[in-house]
């Protein structure tokens, strides 16, 4: 069984930054061919793809529209761990964000192609 726990959340300004970060437990032998995602869940709003990373030796990283240039995802395979780098934040970046893992190593932004999902953590940017 694998555990994703994602933490790193918090109140911040706009135009200011935070890291999340999410660590997978269980199988992590395999963490490297993981494919991991990050998600979002605004007030109101259904859940929607923020960025995702591929396993393996390519790790190539794409994101949605509405935050690329702005975010940036990286994974450190010693540690099991993602991350999510979050630059000049914006009032519309709040939301509950989830880190989402796959023993598919492939490109999706599909909610159905991650199994494993953390808990959630709240992202609140103030105006």
């Amino acid at each position: 069984q694998v555990q994703v726990v994602d933490t790193g959340g918090g109140l911040v300004q706009a135009g200011g930054s935070l890291r999340l970060s999410c660590a997978v437990s269980g199988r992590t032998s395999t963490f490297s061919n993981y494919a991991m995602g990050w998600f979002r869940r605004a007030p109101g709003k259904e859940r929607e793809f923020v960025g995702a990373i591929r396993g393996g030796s390519v790790r190539s990283t794409y994101y949605a529209d509405s935050v690329k240039g702005r975010f940036t995802i990286s994974r450190d395979n010693v540690k099991s761990t993602l991350y999510l780098q979050m630059n000049n934040l914006k009032p519309e970046d709040t939301a509950v964000y989830y880190c989402a893992a796959s023993d598919r190593n492939a490109d999706s932004i599909l909610e159905t192609f991650y199994p494993y999902w953390g808990q959630g953590t709240q992202v609140t940017v103030s105006s």
